[in-house]
């Protein structure tokens, strides 16, 4: 985390990471702040994510890989779809193709919720984008994948490690 800062590359890469881990700690505070306001808890608020993230790709995602997406049992995930389909954030489908699949949809009133919270942040946003230049904002695009990229990679090696227990002596 701590990064040497001898010459203008090191500088760079320690101020990057710092705004990197600053930036992230401030969009959990605003994405905890619209959890607080709609009774939703920090798991709610990734599965919103994760559907609202499939149907920007085209890809409407299934309660299976929401559950593989979030590190949850079946059973977690179909209590958590439940509970968020009852609050009004999402919906059920059935995929046309093969009725057997179900998809998972932000319902109406669940994006206009969200729509009204993180409109200012949009503008703010579109204000920053607009002080660069689009080549700027591609090497940006591209840094920002990898980033995230690398991130997850880390996310999905560290998911499953639990700390070993103290053995306890015997005899």
């Amino acid at each position: 985390m701590y990064r040497r800062r001898d010459t203008r590359r090191e500088q760079l890469a320690a101020e990057i990471t710092d705004n990197l881990r600053r930036y992230t700690a401030d969009a959990q505070q605003v994405g905890h702040a619209f959890a607080n306001l709609h009774g939703l808890n920090p798991t709610d608020l990734q599965a919103l994510i994760a559907v609202m993230d499939a149907e920007r790709l085209g890809d409407p995602i299934t309660p299976g890989r929401l559950g593989e997406h979030l590190n949850l049992s079946s059973g977690s995930v179909t209590a958590l779809i439940d509970r968020l389909e009852r609050a009004g954030h999402i919906r059920r489908d059935r995929d046309t193709v093969d009725r057997r699949k179900v998809l998972l949809h932000y319902a109406d009133q669940g994006a206009a919720l969200a729509m009204q919270f993180f409109r200012p942040l949009g503008a703010r946003t579109d204000e920053v984008m607009a002080r660069f230049g689009e080549d700027e904002l591609e090497i940006v695009q591209r840094f920002m994948a990898e980033m995230s990229e690398s991130l997850r990679g880390h996310r999905d090696s560290v998911r499953g490690v639990r700390p070993e227990s103290p053995r306890r002596p015997t005899g």
